[in-house]
């Protein structure tokens, strides 16, 4: 990290930045209210309140959409909801067309398609065409795979606060889906990413994305900031 500190070069980047017409959040939702809501009380409490202290203020990190990729955020699941696995593929193969299936990992390949890993089986499917909604939210595979499978054929209603379900960022690979399925869990979805159109999509419709719909790539390395907010 280096301080910019030249007055040309914060006009330059001021100016290039004056020329940006949006900028999302795409990661650090919570993060960013919580400041609001510190900014706001503050405001509050200061009657001389200027909007330049310190307070008005938080730390950021920008990317260009060009250099940030989005992975899958996978499922795995902790029971079958008391289905055997026979009557699971049974009750999926209705929900979903049945592509083909192998004792190897099988990647989706295109929007509509996720794979399951079941019985040290890898299966691939498509959702039904009548279910691929062109709102920008239930169109979504997150959205459809929760809406046709993880509710009405594993009882998983919410899955912020369901404890039978848990999300594995796709950075681990199939790998990490088949390891949890080893340790504690009976089912895994891998996912086809969510593209970074879709995500621009529904914040300019001011909708929120799912939970656990996006895994970003690159992360910060971790380290430590402090941004006093005095003043």
């Amino acid at each position: 990290m280096f301080v910019i500190d030249d007055g040309r070069d914060i006009d330059n980047i001021s100016f290039a930045f004056s020329n940006i017409p949006e900028i999302y959040i795409a990661d650090g939702h919570h993060r960013c209210a919580s400041a609001v809501r510190v900014c706001k009380m503050r405001r509050e409490a200061n009657p001389r309140h200027t909007g330049k202290e310190e307070y008005n203020f938080f730390l950021s990190v920008l990317f260009d959409e060009a250099e940030l990729a989005i992975l899958p955020y996978n499922r795995v699941v902790k029971d079958l909801n008391w289905l055997s696995p026979s009557k699971l593929l049974e009750k999926i193969d209705a929900a979903a067309d049945r592509l083909r299936e192998d004792f190897y990992p099988i990647t989706p390949e295109k929007k509509g398609q996720f794979a399951m890993f079941l019985d040290d089986h890898w299966y691939l499917y498509a959702f039904h065409e009548e279910d691929r909604l062109d709102d920008v939210v239930e169109g979504l595979d997150v959205s459809i795979l929760q809406k046709r499978i993880l509710e009405p054929i594993l009882n998983i209603g919410d899955p912020r606060t369901d404890k039978r379900i848990d999300f594995v960022g796709g950075i681990r690979g199939f790998e990490g889906l088949e390891a949890r399925c080893e340790k504690d869990c009976k089912l895994a979805f891998a996912l086809y990413p969510t593209q970074i159109g879709e995500l621009l999509a529904v914040a300019d419709a001011g909708r929120l994305m799912p939970p656990k719909s996006t895994w970003f790539e690159p992360k910060l390395l971790s380290g430590l900031f402090i941004h006093s907010l005095e003043g």
